[in-house]
């Protein structure tokens, strides 16, 4: 073939592809013109059709915060809280039998519920003690420390412990309320912890709410109202640290006053070598009793058995003996070997409300 001939069938087969183009352009446009005078006609076919749309929320991430306590484990694993008596509840509370919340003997205050004197002269430490079977033995108490904060410690001291033990609370914890309830109901008398001034402090920190020698009365009150609203059900107050306030005449007065004016007995768990309780208490009029041992300071068997037998020996002597410890897996399982057999030994268990000294009249 000539190249004359070869290039007019280029040409020929060029204009055949653009004819073929072209229609193929006319068609497309034909049917969208088509689809157009449907929907006009009709509306959109799609509309009617089931349609899932998924709404994906950006994950959040809850720090619970608690604050650290000295000596305490802290555990932020527990179970929820325990809702506090509401204003409007007319009707006590109980934990099975025992009474965890009496609306009589709480004024609610914009931080919970406050104790107080019922109008009836009742108190919160008649109200809440637990019962004494047998009060011509002489009596032991035992006051075992820091519950609250660690739930796993916490429950297996609830588990370890025998009901006649009085258990005190740290108040800083959420769920605290939700471990009283429990003790209650399993017959431990309670008491709250209040941070108090050690010697050493701020090397010992018992938190930010401690009441401290030279704030003042209203300082120190402010905090102690914090304390006491944190949870419902206790006979009174313990001191957590505190020596140095406990040794102090002028700033401990005004706060076992007040723990006397809302019907509230003190324990002293003996950190104060010099303790200024006895004196002050008598001038108060405030239930207090003191412990004369700390049965657990040497974390040995060996050393705690000889600290409740010591006890023994006190109570034997002057008819009532206290001692204190913390809640080490150590203390709680020697308390309660021990305990098993002191009714045959001639001894009663029983709380601390049951060797409190004499209120003045």
């Amino acid at each position: 073939m000539s190249a004359e001939r070869k290039s007019q069938a280029n040409i020929s087969a060029g204009s055949g592809g653009k004819r073929l183009l072209a229609i193929a352009y006319l068609a497309v446009f034909a049917l969208l013109a088509a689809f157009g005078l449907v929907v006009a006609l009709f509306g959109n076919l799609r509309a009617v059709e089931p349609v899932v749309r998924l709404r994906i929320a950006p994950m959040v991430t809850v720090v619970k915060s608690v604050a650290v306590v000295p000596q305490v484990p802290v555990e932020s694993v527990g179970p929820p809280p325990i809702a506090r008596p509401a204003a409007a509840s007319a009707a006590p509370i109980y934990a099975g039998t025992e009474l965890v919340a009496d609306p009589a003997l709480i004024r609610m205050t914009d931080r919970g519920p406050l104790p107080r004197i019922a109008v009836d002269g009742r108190t919160p430490m008649q109200a809440y003690a637990a019962p004494v079977d047998d009060i011509t033995k002489p009596r032991i108490a035992i006051v075992i420390s820091g519950l609250g904060v660690s739930a796993k410690a916490t429950a297996a001291a609830l588990a370890g412990l025998p009901p006649q033990v009085t258990l005190a609370f740290v108040p800083y914890a959420t769920d605290v309320q939700y471990w009283v309830t429990q003790a209650r109901r399993q017959g431990h008398e309670v008491l709250l912890e209040v941070p108090m001034e050690p010697y050493d402090f701020s090397d010992s920190d018992p938190g930010p709410h401690t009441l401290r020698v030279g704030i003042g009365e209203d300082a120190n009150t402010d905090r102690l109202v914090w304390a006491l609203t944190r949870f419902t059900g206790y006979v009174g107050v313990t001191n957590l640290l505190g020596a140095r306030l406990l040794s102090n005449a002028d700033s401990l007065q005004p706060v076992l006053a007040y723990l006397t004016a809302h019907g509230l007995l003190f324990y002293e768990n003996g950190v104060a070598a010099h303790s200024a309780v006895p004196d002050v208490a008598n001038r108060t009029g405030t239930a207090f009793a003191q412990s004369t041992a700390t049965i657990d300071s040497i974390q040995t068997a060996m050393e705690i058995d000889h600290q409740l037998q010591e006890l023994e020996n006190e109570a034997r002597a002057h008819g009532t003996a206290s001692g204190t410890g913390f809640i080490y897996p150590l203390t709680i399982e020697c308390v309660k070997q021990w305990s098993q057999s002191l009714a045959a030994r001639g001894y009663v268990l029983v709380p601390a409300s049951a060797i409190v000294t004499a209120k003045k009249p």
